[in-house]
């Protein structure tokens, strides 16, 4: 063999061995597995319509799957999210919107102004916000399918931020066709525009919620503030393991099973002091609200002296131990508008334990010994917690009882019947609230006591109630908020139209290898990075 022959057999092999090299590179790029993010939710997906349900498990879907006009950032401030630029007119009167370029639902379909319309008509009636901002808006017009014109009745320099709200029944951007059905039946096909893809298949009800990467999405470039700029999916899915024992989970993200646990039970934290591969942090500064809702349409809570007599069944204290025996991880507050938030500095009470007085003004309200009906579930530890300290008071008052424990799905379900227990319906139930949801008159879904039965499951009626947030919403600066809370805060302690039983950390818990976990009113899923 010639010297050229030779040059030209080795040039050859070199290439083909390059050729092969990059082939095996690119079948082990082809097979390399996916990355997953693993989680234990704090509940069971059971509801899939982000306007249907307040509960935070379906608001945290719905953040992952669809998306607002706009979102709080880090602070609870608005910014620009599926809108690219506004204004406002000098009046105040009119706001004009334009949507970002590229918006897509995940059928491919384009996002228009018709289906910003219908989505927001739709919040407007459902939400306990979006019922405060309907009373501003005159109209929604649409210039074109990227344009659109907000016209109100008088000024509301507060709608951006009613547009990207976190909390209660999120006014997500659906597909106008979704909406054309029975507005009271739950949307269920989940197809938003958001950058996660809902896998229907997937879904095992009671046990897993698959969420895959979307990627059609185009996020925003603004780097990620909270729920505001850029959501940039850095895992190709995440897996929802529902696990109803605590246990459970702290176990399964001790030994890398799960990634992260979305509320941790707080008694078991300190078992996971010095574990450097975990992090427990608070992703925001506001605690979890302990709540016991009454149904007030039906006796003897219909009269606000059987919902004063539930406040004196046990002290805070008794509540809140039976969440976490760390005191440090639980405060007492009376404040409906919660402690650590920018209205819960005010004159409260915290009722003490009287159960002497509780049945006397459970005798004046009507109360003489039919048996009222306790819904209530051990999925979520806090409400089950709660639940027995409640139910514990009831019977020392003499309280007849039909305790239901039920699974967190059928417990949902049947918060919103109306009608007696005999029929489905219910008389008391113990719920939490997010801080976020808490804090503020125009979100506390609790405190909403509009008396066309609209509001949250219970349906407390009160005028003046109602009067008094619409004073706080106009108010011209804070503090004339403030000064109108108080007064709101007064009137709460007379009709009750729930009891705060304290309020309680809400940290996550995560494999400290996690990157890019985010401070935010809620946990978000993008920019969560897993080695």
């Amino acid at each position: 063999m010639t010297t050229t022959m030779r040059r030209r057999a080795t040039a050859l092999g070199l290439a083909a061995g390059l050729l092969a090299t990059g082939m095996m590179a690119g079948a082990a790029r082809a097979q390399a597995p996916e990355r997953v993010l693993r989680v234990a939710p704090s509940a069971d997906l059971a509801v899939l319509d982000p306007m249907y349900s307040a509960v935070i498990i379906t608001r945290l879907y719905s953040l992952m799957v669809y998306e607002t006009l706009f979102s709080w950032d880090s602070k609870l401030q608005p910014q620009p999210q599926m809108v690219d630029r506004w204004s406002a007119a000098p009046d105040q009167l009119s706001w004009s919107f334009t949507l970002r370029p590229g918006l897509k639902f995940h059928d491919g379909s384009p996002v228009t102004t018709a289906d910003v319309a219908a989505s927001l008509k739709r919040w407007m009636a459902r939400d306990v916000l979006g019922q405060k901002v309907a009373t501003y808006v005159a109209s929604i017009d649409a210039v074109d399918d990227s344009n659109f014109v907000i016209r109100l009745g008088k000024p509301a320099p507060f709608l951006p931020w009613a547009l990207g709200s976190a909390v209660g029944q999120i006014p997500a951007i659906m597909r106008a066709a979704d909406l054309a059905g029975d507005p009271q039946r739950p949307v269920s096909t989940a197809i938003g525009s958001g950058p996660f893809r809902f896998d229907h298949a997937a879904r095992v009800s009671g046990s897993r919620a698959v969420f895959r990467r979307n990627a059609d999405y185009q996020p925003r470039a603004e780097p990620p503030d909270g729920l505001a700029g850029g959501r940039v999916v850095k895992v190709d899915r995440v897996e929802w393991h529902v696990m109803p024992d605590a246990n459970t989970a702290i176990t399964a993200l001790q030994t890398g099973e799960v990634d992260l646990v979305e509320a941790p039970l707080l008694d078991l934290l300190p078992a996971l002091r010095g574990n450097r591969g975990i992090t427990v942090r608070k992703i925001n500064q506001l605690n979890n609200q302990g709540i016991m809702r009454p149904n007030a349409l039906q006796p003897p809570f219909n009269d606000p002296r059987a919902r004063q007599a539930l406040a004196l069944l046990a002290g805070q204290g008794d509540y809140m131990s039976a969440v976490v025996g760390d005191p440090e991880r639980w405060h007492r507050c009376g404040a409906y508008y919660i402690c650590g938030g920018p209205y819960g500095q005010v004159a409260a009470t915290i009722a003490e334990p009287d159960i002497a007085r509780a049945r006397s003004l459970l005798a004046a309200a009507g109360y003489a010994g039919q048996p009222l009906t306790v819904v209530a579930t051990k999925e979520l530890a806090p409400i089950g917690q709660m639940s027995e300290v409640m139910i514990d008071g009831l019977r020392r008052a003499g309280v007849n009882l039909d305790v239901v424990w039920t699974d967190w799905g059928t417990m949902v379900g049947r918060q919103g019947q109306k009608g007696p227990a005999s029929a489905g319906g219910w008389n008391l139930q113990i719920t939490y609230s997010s801080g976020i949801t808490a804090s503020n008159p125009m979100t506390n879904v609790g405190t909403n006591m509009v008396c066309n039965g609209s509001n949250w499951m219970g349906w407390p009626c009160d005028e003046t109630t109602e009067a008094l947030r619409q004073e706080f919403v106009d108010a011209p600066d804070q503090a004339g908020r403030l000064a109108v809370t108080q007064r709101l805060q007064a009137r709460l302690e007379e009709v009750r139209p729930y009891i705060p039983l304290g309020e309680f950390d809400a940290p996550i818990a995560y494999r400290s290898s996690l990157r890019g976990v985010l401070d935010s009113p809620v946990i978000a899923y993008w920019n969560i990075e897993k080695p």
